[in-house]
């Protein structure tokens, strides 16, 4: 329902994702802020919402008395039932503790609750989701007062672009993918990806082998930096350059690794996972075995494997680790922006998060995202799959989304590879329980995905081995 009140310069206003929009209203295009859980986020002035308003569906306008303060979306995540959805009296707490001021819990339709808190203001509602407004300081440590199952994602002060993407590089992914077909080379070698050396890597990623001694990879942690010049040693011993790169104070860098193209090209293909980790609600501990150390050791696993096999890319290759995914996608949107920024040939990105978890009976799966991403990279990577790791039941999920949104929000051809067609099940999900070796973790099925992500690269790239 639109406010009908007389409104201030500047008004929050979210309303659910229309591409045309977009491309037809100059001034939403101009106030645009990004896509979240479905939804468009705009901040506006008055004589845009009037022009805007007939051409708009259902949302929400909220005014906005402090420009200052950061605006943060805050979302439940998808999960499974059984494995128990915070109550309405949990997210009350949250709020309540974040705004020393008592609040009320609503249910049901799109709302805006203005002026019902002071200090951090709730903005607008609904039953899965929320826009609260707080100082700057708050937004970038909120993950850790957050209730099991909801994220966080900051947004932007100021507006974004909305780049779809291109008929050029759809057709360029379309091309890749009718080229595919069974090549006895691809196979051996990622058929050379090894278990062993995958428990190995995320056992020392969760502080599980002794030697490691991280006990978080939070993203402001001692363990996350700990990891990231770790995770740089690992890559830069395959033959890989890399770099750590800062994107914000007081976060751990990106980790960077590039393997050089051997033809004279700027095309680029990027696997990613992100290293930092979440855990329980006031625990120092955030093992992230399987979110994200699945994703990060597939990582590592496809870089040995190019070593090993002596493996050289005859276009660009580039393998990152990111850093801020659980507060809000920071570092991949940092990255995203560089490459958008420089021009980058891009011709995919696939984001690898959470690999390693299917509920006991069930099997082997791959999940690709039913929202946000290219339908061509899914396409792609669903057609090797059903070649080079048959044994995954593959499908879509609702679970999203990791650092593929920052890609594809900047017009480049992305997606997700995720452990489950379906909601999320891992009961050590933002848990500090989440280690290897527990039941329900399963290195077959991460390095079945990881044949995947690796076979892609190397129909989409094209490669040499040693003579």
């Amino acid at each position: 329902m639109w406010g009908q009140a007389a409104l201030p310069l500047a008004l929050l206003l979210v309303t659910p994702h229309d591409p045309s929009v977009l491309t037809t209203i100059s001034c939403l295009s101009d106030s645009y802020r990004g896509q979240f859980g479905g939804n468009s986020v705009f901040i506006v002035d008055d004589a845009c919402l009037s022009s805007s308003t007939g051409l708009l569906g259902e949302g929400s306008v909220v005014p906005l008395d402090d420009t200052d303060r950061q605006l943060v979306w805050l979302e439940q995540e998808v999960v499974e039932d059984t494995l128990g959805l915070p109550s309405p009296e949990d997210i009350t707490s949250f709020i309540s503790a974040l705004s020393g001021s008592p609040f009320t819990a609503q249910d049901g339709e799109q709302q805006v609750l203005a002026d019902s808190l002071y200090g951090n203001v709730v903005l607008a509602e609904t039953a899965s989701s929320m826009v609260i407004s707080v100082a700057p300081e708050v937004a970038r440590t909120i993950d850790t007062h957050l209730p099991r199952f909801w994220k966080s994602a900051p947004i932007p002060p100021k507006s974004v672009p909305y780049v779809p993407i291109s008929s050029a590089a759809s057709q360029r992914v379309k091309e890749i993918a009718a080229s595919v077909k069974f090549d006895p080379v691809v196979a051996s070698i990622v058929g050379n990806l090894s278990i062993t050396q995958m428990r190995k890597d995320v056992r020392y990623l969760t502080g599980e082998d002794p030697s490691s001694g991280i006990v978080s990879r939070h993203a402001f942690s001692e363990g996350a930096l700990q990891a990231a010049a770790w995770l740089k040693e690992q890559f830069e011993s395959t033959g890989a350059s890399c770099e750590l790169k800062p994107f914000l104070r007081g976060f751990s860098p990106n980790v960077v690794c590039t393997y050089a193209a051997t033809e004279d090209t700027t095309e680029t293909m990027l696997l990613s996972a992100h290293y930092d980790s979440r855990g329980s609600f006031g625990s120092t501990r955030a093992p992230g075995g399987d979110d994200d150390g699945s994703g990060t050791t597939a990582l590592l696993a496809i870089a040995r494997t190019i070593a090993r096999k002596g493996v050289t890319f005859r276009k660009n290759i580039q393998l990152v680790a990111f850093s801020g995914e659980e507060q809000g996608l920071y570092g991949s949107k940092a990255y995203a922006r560089e490459m958008y920024e420089l021009g980058a040939n891009l011709t995919l990105m696939i984001q690898a998060d959470m690999l390693g978890y299917h509920a006991p009976g069930e099997p082997a799966q791959l999940g690709l995202p039913a929202s946000i991403g290219s339908v061509e990279v899914m396409q792609l990577v669903s057609n090797i799959s059903a070649i080079y790791s048959p044994e995954l039941v593959v499908g879509t999920t609702r679970a999203c989304c990791s650092d593929h949104q920052s890609f594809h929000e900047l017009g480049f051809p992305a997606t997700q590879v995720f452990e489950r067609a379906g909601p999320i099940a891992d009961p050590m999900y933002h848990n500090s329980g989440d280690l290897s070796d527990r039941e329900g973790y399963d290195f077959g099925q991460v390095r079945s995905i990881a044949k995947v992500q690796f076979a892609t690269l190397l129909h989409a790239a094209g490669f040499d081995l040693p003579e």
